[in-house]
């Protein structure tokens, strides 16, 4: 185990700190510095009765709730390791999961599977403990995941120095919220932007986070007004559909807008400045390294996403960006080879903007896309396809939405490949139109064509609407 305690030590003053302010709230629901400190002593004491102690390795996949936030404190400060698994995942996703890498114990509440946008005070706790579970075999305190070059998933470790560095990163930014001012957060609490400079930031500040419960548009408004919000965190879904609302309010508070998770479309950073008076900033990062790059002004827009933050080194080789890390993230092999020599590679197309040093990104260089702020390996969708039994070969491409070219061997129906794909896939990971052909176009040596453009060309179609 890593000897590093600076992020524990860290969470622990800032539970336990002085004062009485208040940390966090939903809905008429607050949460005080001293509740949340009763909080995680109540789940840690809990977990301690359930064996789980430090070096105990931990998958914890909850709603999003205050629950969620205080068993994760608890087992961070009582050693163990968080293996964070998103609640949308289906039952066949968790299970491959857990098989990989083997906690030994699987925290859950209710309703896992779905789609769920909004976030809750209290949820159920269920903890089990697996049979063939074994303890954390790293010293890192947080694990996560994300889509994997073979479609498999990427395991990925940040380390205790790793976290404390981000947090520091972060409350160096002089237009990160300060104390006191509330901050609206829409985005996940399970990527690390939303749970790192959203919840983690707001908690090491003294800046209060508000948490939506009803999700919709004029719901958000009516909360920037009342609640007298100072700054808005969220994916750029959620500032095109506040750039739609009519007759808004005045919002004094209202200083800092900040989208991240996917490329910003400029017709929303412009849409949402001319409706609000202020423009979008960008954070820009991954779940490897965490954040890269910020605009938080909105001072360049896109396809600038800002300057390099302070303290981490990039450079663009081959015209990806690379990250400098002292390790590789990747607690298990990976055929991507993304880390070497002490550089990972983004797989983003980069380019640095003359004079200012910001970083311009013009998407992937990979099969990874983003589809709400949620990142989709198209190549995981193709091989969900291609294992079922009638169905020969399957290209999978983006565009306004995730959409699949298959070539069965016998008939199979819309119907039961949907039924197929929504017991292996997370809501988010589904195509949203399937079109069946003879043959899949391929270039001279023999490759599979992932252009959608050139597919639909191919089978001299247009693109047609989802299919759900």
């Amino acid at each position: 185990m890593a000897d590093s305690t600076e992020f524990r030590s860290w969470l622990e003053s800032r539970v336990t700190g002085p004062g009485n302010d208040d940390v966090w709230a939903v809905g008429e629901t607050v949460v005080t510095r001293r509740q949340l400190t009763e909080r995680v002593a109540y789940e840690r004491e809990a977990l301690r009765a359930r064996s789980i102690t430090e070096g105990s390795a931990v998958a914890v996949q909850m709603m999003p709730s205050f629950t969620m936030l205080s068993t994760v404190f608890a087992l961070w400060s009582t050693g163990a390791q968080v293996q964070l698994l998103d609640p949308r995942l289906t039952r066949v996703e968790t299970v491959r999961l857990l098989e990989l890498c083997e906690p030994q114990f699987h925290i859950t509440s209710s309703e896992l599977g779905g789609v769920f946008s909004s976030f809750r005070d209290e949820t159920p706790v269920e903890v089990v403990r697996l049979r063939n579970g074994r303890p954390a075999t790293s010293g890192h305190p947080l694990v996560q995941f994300s889509s994997g070059s073979t479609g498999l998933p990427k395991v990925i470790g940040r380390t205790d120095a790793s976290l404390h560095a981000e947090l520091k990163r972060f409350a160096r930014l002089p237009e990160m919220p300060r104390a006191g001012e509330r901050v609206l957060l829409l985005s996940s609490i399970m990527h690390s932007f939303g749970l790192i400079g959203g919840v983690l930031h707001g908690l090491d500040v003294g800046a209060p986070v508000h948490f939506s419960s009803r999700p919709q548009a004029r719901e958000l408004v009516r909360m920037l007004a009342g609640r007298e919000i100072s700054a808005v965190f969220g994916v750029p879904l959620h500032f095109g559909l506040l750039s739609r609302v009519p007759e808004l309010p005045e919002l004094p508070s209202l200083r800092l807008a900040v989208s991240g998770g996917e490329v910003l479309d400029a017709s929303v950073y412009e849409e949402f400045k001319a409706a609000y008076g202020i423009a979008i900033g960008q954070a820009y990062g991954m779940t490897e390294t965490g954040i890269i790059a910020t605009d938080l002004g909105g001072r360049y827009g896109p396809p600038a996403v800002g300057e390099v933050v302070p303290g981490l080194s990039t450079d663009v080789r081959g015209g990806t960006l690379r990250v400098r890390l002292p390790e590789s993230p990747y607690l298990y092999a990976d055929r991507a080879d993304r880390y070497e020599d002490g550089w990972l590679d983004t797989k983003d197309r980069c380019s640095v903007r003359a004079g200012s040093g910001a970083l311009e990104i013009a998407g992937r260089a990979d099969s990874l896309v983003a589809v709400g702020g949620l990142k989709v390996d198209l190549t995981e969708v193709e091989q969900v396809l291609t294992e079922h039994p009638l169905i020969e070969e399957a290209v999978v491409v983006f565009g306004d939405s995730i959409e699949a070219h298959v070539v069965t061997s016998g008939e199979l129906s819309r119907g039961e490949l949907l039924g197929w794909c929504r017991e292996r896939l997370a809501s988010y990971k589904m195509p949203r139109a399937f079109h069946y052909v003879a043959k899949l176009p391929r270039t001279p040596n023999g490759k599979l064509v992932r252009n959608r453009e050139l597919l639909h060309t191919a089978h001299g179609r247009r693109p047609k609407s989802a299919v759900s």
